[in-house]
């Protein structure tokens, strides 16, 4: 077995947030790994929270869990759907981790009295979380949260300069991703941002070896080369990062612009060709849909779609796999009085949430789904208040809710486990990450998944109180998947309906466009079949 130079990429950001940095390190991990490459990534957020699991998902995005159970930036996310790269509790590292962990090491007496700063001992704790995570790959990209010139993310920036000085420049690439804007008053491409915010990256010591000019259009070879000679880079390592209209065409353009080959330049490597033929039949895929489907899905943080950012991209993997473009609309459950709103949906999706906010209306959706035989995915408080909604209008338990919305209910459907307390800490408190689970045979989560044990991811509080399990199941509920001790409740279903379907776990968060999830490619079929058959003969 050959022993392995790891190489480092290091992705940052300048002027303002929202660049798709996170996006790109996934791109070029994906075009590396296509080279026959081993990639892995980690990503390095200044924020002093631990990890996003206590964070708004309108504030932040969603909150993507990996199979060991950590709470990670949706960033991940893509890492994951891009590459054959698993992440997992190495891979997230946020400031407020390092600080906890260094002001940890002063308490055990570490330091030996010495006086504890930022250089060396903050620099030195984020440094050894690049290198726990780099083991046994042939390159790791690491992204650097934030914007150039924020005050957090100094620590993070010296840190990235002492590594390069520590392993070598031949070993590290610096990756600097900032916006061309077109001023459309003066008709021209302005340069400035890019310019400003490569001076500021020199400021800390940091020379970027390639710029992504994130833009809307394609650069010319003049703009390219003014970008080049202010920001002092080769002029074939200013890359086009240009708007696409599906995210999966970005491994496409930056090859076309040469980045992967500039990378490889850079970090003195010698590889294959990139074989990119899958991506182009995704993407030929992407614009030449045969058919269309409407998923509504109603939510609680719909003013942030990238709340619902991995079920969003799995509801896209199902129908790629289809050749069906999925239109998918969001209904503000909070809001949501009227269902004839919902008269259009194909298909209609209760995503996860929290708390008492717009559960009714989320109720309202499933009732509707269930009685006008439109095809349901609920993925886990969608599964709950499926279950919650199931109890009150069909098995006759009036007031059914969740202990965690109402605790007063009468009819406590979903409840903390018997010996489960309720928690004063939020954070990394809940079942977190992957969880076997048995399916029934005959079931149509059998048929779905075609094995008798699977093993999904979860994040939650609260359980299905198996209390209830007789009296659901005699009224017409079906629980087709369950831990293997028999005790909590994963996937129900109802047997007499076209698809009602939903899981206590997150499925999305193991959906890749070249593998769809089997739960979510059903879906869409069943939306597919539910259109076709409302239309007039």
């Amino acid at each position: 077995m050959r022993s392995r130079t790891t190489k480092y990429i290091f992705v940052t950001g300048g002027v303002m947030s929202s660049l798709g940095k996170g996006l790109a390190s996934a791109s070029i991990g994906a075009l590396l790994e296509s080279r026959g490459l081993k990639v892995t990534f980690l990503k390095l957020d200044p924020y002093l929270n631990v990890d996003p699991g206590t964070m708004n998902p309108l504030q932040h995005g969603e909150v993507y869990v990996t199979e060991d159970g950590a709470e990670t930036d949706l960033d991940l996310g893509h890492y994951e759907r891009f590459t054959r790269s698993r992440m997992g509790q190495v891979n997230n590292v946020t400031a407020g981790r390092i600080y906890d962990r260094v002001l940890a090491a002063e308490r055990r007496g570490d330091y030996l009295g010495g006086t504890v700063q930022v250089i060396p001992h903050v620099t030195d704790a984020i440094k050894e979380s690049i290198r726990a995570a780099a083991d046994d790959v042939d390159i790791i990209l690491v992204e650097i949260g934030g914007t150039v010139g924020d005050i957090e993310s100094l620590p993070f920036l010296e840190a990235i300069r002492q590594f390069r000085a520590d392993v070598g420049r031949e070993h590290t690439c610096f990756i600097h991703v900032a916006p061309v804007i077109y001023q459309a008053t003066a008709g021209e491409l302005k340069t400035k941002p890019v310019q400003h915010s490569v001076k500021e990256l020199q400021a800390v010591g940091l020379a970027p070896d390639i710029i992504l000019a994130r833009t809307d259009r394609f650069l010319s070879k003049d703009v390219k080369s003014k970008i080049a000679l202010f920001c002092n880079v080769d002029e074939d390592a200013v890359i086009t990062a240009k708007d696409v209209e599906s995210i999966y065409e970005v491994p496409i353009v930056f090859h076309a612009e040469g980045l992967d080959e500039k990378v490889t330049q850079v970090l003195n490597m010698w590889t294959g060709q990139p074989d990119l033929r899958k991506w182009e039949r995704l993407i030929e895929a992407h614009h030449n849909p045969e058919r269309e489907v409407t998923i509504v899905m109603v939510g609680k943080y719909v003013d942030l779609v990238e709340s619902y950012k991995s079920l969003n991209e799995a509801l896209v993997h199902g129908g790629l796999a289809l050749r069906a473009k999925v239109k998918i609309e969001y209904i503000d459950s909070e809001k949501l009085e009227d269902t004839d709103v919902l008269a259009g949906a194909d298909g209609i999706l209760v995503p996860h949430g929290f708390g008492s906010r717009g559960v009714e209306g989320k109720i309202r959706a499933v009732r509707f789904a269930r009685e006008n035989q439109t095809p349901y995915l609920g993925i886990c408080f969608g599964m709950q208040l499926a279950c919650c909604e199931f109890a009150r209008h069909v098995a006759g338990c009036e007031g059914a809710n969740s202990r965690e919305v109402d605790p007063n209910t009468p009819h406590p459907v979903i409840d903390l486990m018997p010996g489960q307390k309720q928690v004063e800490d939020k954070g990394a408190t809940m079942r977190l990450g992957a969880y076997p689970c048995v399916l029934e045979e005959g079931s149509r989560a059998f048929a779905i998944y075609g094995e008798h044990e699977i093993s999904e991811r979860h994040r939650h509080r609260y359980e299905f109180n198996a209390d209830y399990k007789e009296r659901l199941e005699r009224a017409g509920m079906r629980f087709s998947g369950m831990s293997p001790d028999g005790r909590l409740a994963e996937i129900i279903e109802l047997p007499d309906h076209p698809f009602f379907i939903a899981s206590q776990f997150h499925p999305e968060f193991a959906s890749k466009p070249f593998d769809p999830h089997p739960l979510f490619k059903a879906f869409v079929e069943a939306a597919t079949i539910h259109r076709s058959d409302e239309k007039p003969s």
